[in-house]
């Protein structure tokens, strides 16, 4: 059975994937809180793996929106960088 302090735990550390979801949807200024919500994912998960969270939904959204930004940033940085190894950009 989970304790009441460790659902707290699990709403707020949910809480704040989903507002580092957010802020990961940034380009390239979201790739660092992209990376903190994708760890702090596998850490909820492995944590309370077995237990209810009831902020499931907000976890959920913020790992999709940490995904996407850090993708997006990721391809922004790779396109950029084959710009210049191809002389493109002047």
């Amino acid at each position: 059975m989970m304790r009441l302090m460790d659902r707290i735990e699990a709403i707020r550390r949910s809480m704040r994937v989903f507002a580092l979801g957010w802020i990961a949807l940034l380009p390239l200024l979201g790739l660092i809180p992209a990376i903190c919500a994708l760890v702090s994912v596998g850490q909820i998960r492995a944590r309370y793996q077995d237990s209810w969270n009831p902020a499931s939904r907000y976890l959920k959204a913020g790992s999709v929106m940490a995904r996407i930004g850090f993708y997006a940033s990721a391809t922004i940085i790779f396109l950029v960088i084959a710009a210049f190894v191809l002389g493109l950009v002047v």
